[in-house]
């Protein structure tokens, strides 16, 4: 039956030709061919503004470390990286298609005639988006191939540069984008771009991946004083308002429970589309609405209300939030009585272990019996974690943390924009750079105090937090509580040596086995994957141990 349909089509298709072969070579409709195209102010414009969708988060990133679940190997590697099993047929970031669209926008822009101001202030923009492609490659392989312009075929096989090398580089391309760029942009239409901000707080955070304490700190002071600052809220919406956290804090007086409250709405409101674009962004992903969504809400949410529970937070994770009462870590309770206490048809067992924890905690963790009013049209939604059925979590806990109430109330696609850099980070990027290099000091304290404040919590107490070493646990700490889903866990674990330690089996609330998990040294970096290598005829070189 097919060769009946496709003779008479090819048979067309000839004769067609041969009566008006002019047909054949004329440019199609829908697309502009290549000499056609870089002529332009706006052809320019409209090819930067493809290479922002290069940007991507590091959420999934999270999953590879001891915070996160990342519950589906076909979503992404951190499952496989997570539990150890990686060999070199897993790709674990390895990735020059986005930065063969950077070098193809580099090596062509100056052929468009246009106001050469704005020419090197987009070379700029897409030099950044190169360089942030670069760092999670160069912090997962090591030594990788530096490749600033499009190869011919002859040139495609590339050794790997030396790590020090790449990241030379890096340092150099950032700074010199830091000085080509605005500090903000006054046009609608520009607003959201890639400025000195995000260049030198790009920076800052591969200085400080790299254990760089002095420039790090430095880098970090710079954006200081750029004029960013955290974000708050002033006040609840009605909706918010019916959440009762009565019965999960002791609150003193109307006070305090005022205080515990706007600080768990100012750091849930950061990544909220109603305040997007607010004064702690230093660079954030981009969607627009109707025309391109983002999947948080799906990839976070439970089964229930339309999720895949596709990256969940860990014990590990939930034991790290301290108590909003005192400050101090909590008393965690084993996995056998915790798991005692959920099997009871009566939860109050099961929930005082998460009472009078840190405003985040509540702000960025589902729980059994959690309200959330917001995320539902009917509200009066609570959390209950139901094992075993589709889409639903396997450690007993869900995300709250970037999932926006909004888009899941009204049952629409989220275009929430996605947060790359924000101040927060900064601020702890300064306060461990800067104890390390000399131990706690005013401005160590206050960066934290800023953070901490912001979230509802009291200073640090400085009699506790003294000695360099007690800091630097309480600065891990924040980073991890802080900044959890946001990319930095996977590299923190690594650059501390911790892994080790903390890559253990994780178990879900009913002591049942979510995941095994095993580490070994080979796992501070990643294989190249031999598929790469078998494509260089053998120029690529392997990692140790694989």
């Amino acid at each position: 039956m097919k060769r009946n349909l496709i003779y008479p089509l090819l048979a067309a298709t000839l004769l067609f030709g041969a009566c008006s072969k002019d047909f054949l070579d004329r440019t199609p409709v829908n697309k502009t061919p290549e000499e056609e195209f870089w002529r332009t102010e706006n052809d320019v414009k409209l090819a930067v503004n493809a290479v922002y969708g290069k940007l991507s988060d590091g959420m999934y990133s999270d999953g590879a470390s001891e915070l996160v679940h990342a519950q589906y190997p076909w979503e992404s590697p951190s499952t496989d990286i997570s539990s150890g099993s990686v060999t070199t047929a897993l790709n674990a970031g390895w990735d020059y298609i986005p930065i063969r669209t950077c070098n193809y926008f580099l090596d062509n822009v100056d052929k468009a005639t246009m106001d050469v101001a704005l020419k090197e202030r987009y070379k700029a923009e897409v030099r950044f988006i190169r360089a942030y492609l670069y760092i999670p490659m160069v912090e997962r392989f090591g030594d990788i191939p530096l490749v600033t312009k499009v190869l011919t075929r002859e040139e495609s096989n590339v050794p790997r540069n030396a790590k020090s090398e790449v990241l030379e580089f890096l340092y150099n391309e950032l700074q010199d984008i830091s000085t080509k760029l605005p500090a903000s942009y006054t046009s609608d239409d520009d607003k959201g771009r890639i400025t000195k901000g995000a260049a030198l707080a790009l920076k800052a955070r591969l200085y400080l991946f790299e254990n760089n304490w002095e420039k790090a700190a430095a880098t970090a002071k710079e954006v200081m004083g750029l004029g960013y600052s955290l974000f708050k809220v002033s006040s609840e919406s009605e909706l918010d308002k019916k959440d009762d956290y009565s019965k999960f804090v002791d609150f003193n007086n109307a006070a305090d429970q005022n205080t515990f409250r706007l600080g768990l709405r100012s750091y849930e409101g950061i990544f909220e589309l109603e305040n997007k674009g607010n004064s702690e962004v230093i660079l954030d992903r981009q969607y627009i609405k109707a025309v391109q969504s983002q999947s948080n809400n799906t990839l976070l949410m439970e089964g229930s209300v339309g999720g895949w529970s596709s990256l969940t937070p860990t014990q590990n994770l939930v034991n790290l939030y301290p108590s909003y009462k005192t400050g101090q870590p909590i008393d965690t309770i084993s996995s056998v009585v915790r798991a005692a206490n959920y099997a009871k048809a009566d939860k109050a067992d099961f929930v005082k272990e998460f009472k009078n924890r840190d405003p985040r905690f509540y702000a960025s963790i589902l729980f059994e019996t959690a309200p959330w009013n917001a995320l539902t049209k009917e509200g009066g939604y609570t959390f209950a974690w139901q094992s075993g059925k589709s889409n639903m979590s396997q450690t007993g806990y869900n995300f709250r943390k970037l999932v926006d109430p909004a888009s899941s109330r009204e049952q629409v696609d989220s275009y929430t924009n996605i947060i790359l850099l924000r101040y927060a980070e900064i601020l702890l990027t300064y306060a461990e750079a800067k104890n390390e290099i000399s131990g706690p000091d005013a401005t160590v304290y206050d960066a934290l105090d800023q953070i901490r404040v912001r979230a509802g919590m009291a200073k640090v107490d400085h009699e506790i937090y003294g000695s360099q070493a007690k800091l630097r646990e309480l600065i891990r700490n924040e980073r991890a509580i802080e900044l959890v889903l946001e990319g930095s866990r996977y590299y923190d674990i690594r650059r501390w040596k911790t892994a080790p330690d903390v890559m253990k089996n994780i178990y879900n609330i009913s002591n049942g086995l979510a995941q095994k998990r095993v580490w070994t040294e080979r796992l501070y970096l990643m294989p190249v994957p031999q598929s790469e290598i078998d494509l260089s005829y053998g120029v690529l070189t392997q990692n140790k141990g694989y």
